[in-house]
């Protein structure tokens, strides 16, 4: 690859959006397999299988071995009310596309995913397996299937020969309640599992030390990998990182994550909570999600510049020549040159005066780009309920405008690299997100953001946060304030989600957010009746 800087650089065409149909799912599972499934299973009975509907919840059943067996090559029935019912198991006031009266309600197409093999641990070791929705007339994937919405991204991704990498972190505060003390109080006056504002305690799990370790350990046991694990500030929360994965393993982990936290509290008496924001007064719970993209072939990390430069980006894929900061690869070069390449380049003085711009590489500006310009329009997706914006508020650590940073944990995309870490480290932080969110549809998305910042070359719409001008730091667009004006944002014609994810997925997960918008607008609160009861 040439790297010479010469003030000429022509921007390349973006690669082709790969228009290729969906494929049917395999159905030819070798026999092989098979019979290996059979021997892994053969001193079992049962079999719980589980797919993932549009807030993130597991819908599940318990499968008799030999049902399980017999449908390998074929899938099975699985009732599409769960993509036509909020999760309260109420039905849509918008009768949806997929699942409604007037189809009855019908069949989809539900075909375990082997790759997911593992077994609960605490619950005798059963074996566990996620599926995957299809269409049952054409065998093609669900579109508004979450697994399937990620599956669309990442193998997109892997036809530029890219491959997203991920990791997950989630805050959630814990309570000394069950499900009947919960109901039998209203959800209010709950009791904390512990005391106090102590973040980073060695104290605090010791008081429920049983159940803090069996979280990290029992995890593990699942196949679910948890790489940190402390408390939060704030009464009875913990936070937990996952270990950085794949981003199709990351959103399994991290859904599987919630499942996990939740059944092991429940045996204790103990009710955790992925809420937002449960309490008014204190910070709420974050969803933090990692993204950086690696060579398939290579395993180099193409958002350090380093890296980026070493495996010859820019040179072998329909991308574009790859643009690196005048030193950035190890070459000689002038300070003139240098300034020259970003006059003929009209590149904003921050791009060589902010510690740590110039180890982004061109591919994660582009990336990053790309989030920065789609946010408003996946906005529901990281911020998916009527809770979830009252975490979203001024004077928090909580995001609430496009802004990014070098290591800025008050912005919507946080830029990690050297010297903070290794080059190989190097990666972004969407901190947009809170711990409600649905773990595949928030990574899908941020990818398809992504990827669509790459192919369209985006500049970035905003400086870093650390940047001043002559009316203060710079302040990127207020985020949407609330879950009607985020779904509305969606749903606009021409919206970048619906450039990225599909007309289809955009048309019927926004009418579900509208449906939570309606019944939160028509709901009478605990607010209002004693704020006006007995005074108005």
């Amino acid at each position: 690859m040439s790297t010479s800087h010469s003030s000429n650089i022509q921007p390349q065409p973006p690669p082709a959006i790969n228009t290729t149909p969906p494929q049917p799912p395999p159905t030819a599972i070798p026999q092989a397999t098979i019979e290996e499934f059979k021997t892994l299973l053969e001193n079992d009975i049962r079999i719980k299988v589980a797919g993932i509907d549009l807030d993130g919840i597991l819908r599940g059943k318990i499968m008799a071995k030999t049902k399980f067996l017999s449908v390998l090559q074929s899938g099975f029935g699985f009732c599409s009310v769960i993509f036509g019912w909020d999760m309260h198991d109420k039905t849509y006031a918008e009768e949806l596309s997929v699942s409604n009266a007037a189809n009855g309600y019908r069949d989809i197409l539900a075909i375990p995913d082997l790759s997911t093999f593992r077994r609960v641990p605490w619950e005798n070791d059963i074996p566990f397996f996620l599926l995957s929705f299809y269409d049952p007339k054409t065998r093609a994937p669900l579109a508004v299937c979450p697994r399937g919405v990620l599956k669309k991204v990442t193998d997109e991704l892997a036809s530029f020969g890219w491959e997203a990498m991920c990791g997950a972190e989630f805050e959630f505060f814990n309570f000394k309640e069950t499900p009947d003390t919960l109901a039998k109080k209203g959800y209010t006056n709950t009791q904390a599992l512990t005391p106090g504002m102590f973040g980073y305690s060695l104290l605090r799990p010791s008081l429920h030390q049983d159940y803090f370790y069996d979280i990290f350990d029992q995890c593990r046991n699942f196949d679910v990998n948890i790489e940190g694990f402390h408390t939060e500030t704030g009464p009875g929360v913990y936070e937990a990182a996952l270990a950085y994965d794949n981003a199709t393993k990351m959103a399994d982990m991290a859904n599987l994550f919630k499942l996990s936290v939740k059944q092991l509290g429940l045996q204790r008496g103990i009710m955790p909570t992925f809420m937002a924001k449960p309490y008014a007064d204190q910070p709420g719970c974050s969803g933090h999600l990692h993204f950086s993209i690696r060579d398939i072939n290579t395993k180099t990390n193409l958002f350090a510049v380093s890296t980026a430069s070493a495996s010859g980006f820019g040179s072998s894929i329909p991308f574009g020549q790859q643009l690196h900061s005048p030193t950035s690869d190890g070459e000689e070069s002038t300070e003139a040159a240098g300034a020259s390449l970003d006059a003929a380049l009209n590149r904003p003085d921050w791009e060589t005066s902010v510690e740590g711009v110039k180890e982004m590489s061109q591919m994660m500006k582009y990336f990053t780009a790309g989030l920065l310009t789609a946010l408003p329009s996946i906005m529901c997706i990281l911020a998916p309920n009527i809770n979830s914006y009252k975490r979203l508020v001024e004077n928090y650590w909580a995001p609430v405008t496009i802004s990014w940073g070098i290591e800025s944990r008050v912005s919507a995309i946080r830029v990690i690299g050297p010297p903070q870490c290794d080059p190989k480290g190097t990666r972004l932080e969407m901190r947009v997100g809170g711990a409600d969110i649905n773990p595949h549809l928030a990574i899908a998305a941020c990818l398809a953001a992504g990827l669509y910042g790459i192919k369209k070359r985006l500049e970035m719409p905003v400086g870093p946060t650390t940047v001043e001008t002559g009316e203060g730091p710079i302040r990127g667009e207020r985020l949407p304030k609330s879950l009607r004006e985020s779904a509305m944002k969606m749903l606009e014609k021409g919206s970048i989600a619906r450039e990225v994810l599909g007309d289809e997925f955009v048309e019927h997960y926004g009418a579900t957010r509208m449906n939570e918008h309606r019944l939160w607008e028509t709901a009478v609160t605990s607010w209002e009746t004693k704020r006006y009861f007995e005074l108005v």
